[in-house]
C-alpha cells in the first residue's frame, strides 16, 4: 500500500503484484479522490492493463508467451501453433491444431473484387500501406463483424479470415509492387512455405521451396508474435476498446507499426549498412572509420540494430535468428557485402569497451533484416513481414480486451494553452 497526502486530502493507492513479481500501484480512483491526474509522457511507466498473454524482462532478457520461453516455441513450434497459444491460452492438442490449421487454411482466398483494389493502387504504392488499407476493407466484404455482440464461433471465423488472409494481401501487395501476376494460394502447403509460394512463386514454373528458407520465417514469425504492449499492441487496444470491430483494430496496428520508430528498424539496419558500403566498400578499413564516427557523439551516425529499449543486457530473439540466418546463409552460399560489414560491425561491437559500457549488443532486428535480404524480401516488405508476424498477438490482445469488456481508452491530459479568450471580428484582427 501506498499513501498520497494532498494538502488536507489523503488517499491510499492499493499494490498490486503481477505473477512474476512486477509491482504497480493502482491510480484508478486519484482524479475522482483528489482532482490530479498523473503526466506519464509515452506510458513509460504506466501499465494500461493486467494481460495473461506475454511476459517480458527486458533487465534478464526473458520473453515467453503464456509461460512458454521464447527459446522453446521458436526451434520447437510451428507459428499456427503460437498464434492458437497466443490467441486462445494453451498449445493446442492434435485434433485442435488439425482444426484450426484447416479452418485458417480454408480462408486463405480473398474475395475476387479485391483485386480491383490492388489494381487501382501505383506499383510504387508503400506495401504497408495497401496491407494496412486492404485489412480494414474486409469489414466491408464481412459486415457481420460490426455487430459488437458476436458469438463466439462469429469470433473464431472472424480470427481464421485475419491471419489467412492477411497473408494473401501481403504477398498480393508485393507481387503488386513489382507489376507481376499474383499467385494464388496453396492449401497444401504450411503457413510459412505458402507465404513464399505466393511472393516468389511464377505461374510460369515450378517454384521449389527451401526447407532452411521455410524453417527460418517460421521463427522469425514465432519471434515477432508478441512483445507485451507496444506501440502497435497498444494502438489495436485502444482502438478495439471503441468495440471496433478486428479488421478495424489490426488495420490500425498495421499502420502503428509502420511508423520508423515502431517497425522499420531492420529496414534501417539495411540502409546503414548499404550508406557504408557506397562510403567505402567493405574494407575493414571502411568499417574503422565508421565505427569511429559511431563512437562519436558529434557525427550524428547512430549504430542501428544494436541495444533495445527494453531488453537491457541481451535480446534473447537474436540469439535464435543468429543462428537461423547463418544457416541460411550457408545453405543458400550468399555472397552478401552487405552481410560482410554486418559481421565486422557485430565482432568489434561485442569485443570493444564502449559498446560494452554502453549495452549495444545486435538485437532481432538487427539479424532479421539480414536474414530477409538473403530470402530476397526486398527492404519495404520487412515491416510487412513483422506485421504478419504479430497478427496473432495483435489478436490475442483484442480478444483479451473485449472479453473482459474493458472501458474505453480515454486518457487525460495537462493542458498548456491560452486561457479564456473573447472573439473577435475579422475585420477588427491586427
Amino acid at each position: 500500500m501506498a499513501e498520497i497526502k494532498l494538502n488536507s486530502t489523503s488517499i491510499t493507492l492499493e499494490e498490486i503484484t503481477g505473477t512474476e513479481g512486477e509491482k504497480a500501484f493502482d491510480i484508478g480512483s486519484l482524479r475522482n479522490e483528489t482532482g490530479y491526474v498523473t503526466l506519464d509522457y509515452g506510458l513509460k511507466n504506466t501499465a494500461v492493463t493486467k494481460s495473461e498473454i506475454t511476459f517480458l524482462d527486458g533487465e534478464e532478457g526473458v520473453l515467453r508467451y503464456r509461460g512458454y520461453p521464447i527459446e522453446q516455441l521458436a526451434e520447437r513450434a510451428s507459428f499456427l501453433e503460437v498464434a492458437y497459444l497466443l490467441i486462445y491460452g494453451e498449445l493446442p492438442t492434435s485434433n485442435q491444431y488439425e482444426d484450426f490449421d484447416h479452418a485458417v487454411t480454408n480462408h486463405t482466398l480473398i474475395h475476387e473484387d479485391m483485386k480491383k483494389f490492388f489494381e487501382g493502387y501505383p506499383q510504387r504504392a508503400h506495401p504497408m500501406g495497401v496491407l494496412g488499407s486492404m485489412i480494414g476493407a474486409l469489414s466491408s466484404f464481412y459486415p457481420d463483424v460490426l455487430n459488437p455482440d458476436q458469438n463466439q464461433n462469429d469470433i473464431d471465423r472472424t480470427i481464421h479470415r485475419l491471419l489467412a488472409k492477411s497473408a494473401t494481401i501481403a504477398a498480393w501487395s508485393y507481387k503488386n509492387s513489382i507489376g507481376h501476376p499474383v499467385m494464388y494460394p496453396q492449401n497444401r502447403l504450411n503457413y510459412s512455405a505458402n507465404l513464399l509460394y505466393m511472393m516468389f512463386g511464377m505461374p510460369t514454373e515450378e517454384y521449389d521451396l527451401n526447407d532452411k528458407t521455410v524453417s527460418a520465417l517460421n521463427k522469425l514469425l514465432i519471434l515477432h508474435a508478441d512483445h507485451e504492449q507496444n506501440c502497435s499492441t497498444s494502438t489495436v487496444r485502444v482502438v478495439g476498446s471503441s468495440q471496433a470491430n478486428l479488421y478495424a483494430a489490426a488495420s490500425a496496428g498495421v499502420m502503428a507499426l509502420w511508423g520508423p520508430l515502431h517497425g522499420g528498424a531492420n529496414q534501417a539496419v539495411i540502409e546503414m549498412l548499404q550508406e557504408i558500403y557506397d562510403d567505402g566498400g567493405a574494407s575493414k578499413q571502411n568499417v574503422d572509420k565508421w565505427l569511429d564516427r559511431f563512437k562519436d557523439k558529434e557525427s550524428g551516425q547512430r549504430l542501428m540494430g544494436f541495444g533495445h529499449r527494453v531488453y537491457k543486457n541481451f535480446d534473447p530473439r537474436a540469439t535464435i535468428i543468429k543462428k537461423a540466418a547463418d544457416d541460411v546463409f550457408e545453405d543458400l552460399k550468399v555472397n552478401d557485402p552487405l552481410l560482410d560489414i554486418a559481421k565486422q560491425l557485430e565482432e568489434f561491437a561485442l569485443n570493444d569497451d564502449y559498446f560494452i559500457e554502453k549495452k549495444l549488443y545486435p538485437n532481432v532486428d538487427y539479424y532479421s533484416g539480414l536474414l530477409y535480404r538473403a530470402m530476397g524480401i526486398p527492404t519495404e516488405m520487412f515491416t510487412v513481414m513483422f506485421a504478419l508476424g504479430r497478427m496473432p498477438g495483435w489478436i490475442a490482445n483484442w480478444k483479451e480486451m473485449t472479453e473482459e469488456k474493458q472501458p474505453i481508452t480515454r486518457p487525460r491530459q495537462i493542458y498548456t494553452g491560452k486561457n479564456k479568450r473573447e472573439f473577435i471580428d475579422m475585420d477588427q484582427r491586427s
